[in-house]
């Protein structure tokens, strides 16, 4: 397996642990969405830490930080920001909304793509983002809202995505040092909510601290598998492939949670599943034409 089939398998595991993940933060919608927010920073700096600490890498930490402090704090920021109002849309019964933001990260990507790196879509490519953009056009003026969180988590994730592909570090040592860069933020909000305001989880809950544990390595796993597909796919791929995510998490809001699924939702869904259809199959004919062409070369150099 190549570099770049291995980081579209790494993609589609990521977005198959997000897109279920509206599960297992509907079991904290008891907890502060900021709580939740600064125990999964510091669960998973235990988990980074514990992983660099088998490979004997910690020490690679320190340098790292110091010539990239300032993309390492961007990514920082832009993941907190992307991982709050997750929690929080979760919790409060917009997880369709959520899903919907990640149905436009996609579009996103394709733009930050083009714009940043110069990447060239095929005719078909460029109509399946078009419908794609439809469907979720179609989908915001149907339901008569403005989507702010949707757009907000589109832009932050596609902007996290860029800030990745130019970090020249490995996918554990990157996102250790943005979750360790938010440590300290999340160490004074717990102590704010445990001694200034009294409103912080209850400390005999074991189930809920057991689960606030868990965030760590749910958190951590994917992080990983999304660092390291970014430095092996194209942005317009790693967008495109993002649709994984928010159709479980759709799938998650509409069976499990039971929020409404109008005549909208399925217009939109329609016109997305058919770009997903028309993106795959030319992604296949240009497979196909890259492997007739390699193995072209290799008779025509046979002796």
């Amino acid at each position: 397996m190549n570099d770049t089939r291995r980081g579209m398998a790494a993609m589609v595991l990521a977005c198959a642990i997000w897109g279920l993940s509206p599960l297992f933060y509907k079991q904290l919608a008891h907890v502060q969405p900021l709580e939740v927010l600064s125990y999964r920073t510091l669960w998973s700096l235990v988990f980074f830490g514990l992983v660099l600490a088998v490979q004997r890498r910690l020490r690679e930490l320190s340098g790292f930080l110091f010539h990239n402090h300032l993309l390492v704090g961007a990514a920082a920021l832009l993941i907190s920001i992307n991982w709050g109002l997750y929690i929080w849309s979760i919790q409060v019964g917009r997880a369709m909304e959520a899903s919907l933001g990640y149905y436009i990260f996609p579009l996103v990507a394709v733009l930050l793509g083009a714009v940043f790196f110069r990447e060239r879509l095929a005719p078909l490519k460029w109509l399946a983002v078009g419908l794609a953009g439809a469907g979720v056009l179609a989908l915001t003026l149907g339901l008569h809202l403005v989507p702010l969180v949707a757009l907000s988590l589109a832009v932050t994730f596609g902007l996290y995505g860029l800030i990745k592909k130019r970090i020249a570090a490995g996918a554990v040592i990157s996102v250790t040092g943005e979750v360790l860069l938010l440590a300290p933020l999340a160490i004074g909000w717990l102590i704010w909510l445990w001694f200034g305001s009294g409103l912080g989880a209850d400390a005999d809950d074991i189930r809920t601290h057991l689960l606030l544990a868990a965030s760590g390595p749910l958190t951590a796993g994917p992080l990983i598998l999304f660092s390291f597909a970014t430095r092996r796919v194209r942005m317009s791929t790693i967008g495109l492939m993002q649709y994984i995510n928010p159709t479980l998490q759709f799938l998650c809001a509409a069976v499990v949670f039971g929020e409404p699924f109008t005549q909208w939702h399925a217009t939109a869904f329609g016109l997305i599943w058919a770009a997903l259809a028309l993106y795959s199959g030319q992604a296949v004919l240009e497979e196909r034409a890259i492997r007739r062409a390699s193995t072209s070369v290799g008779t025509s150099g046979t002796v």
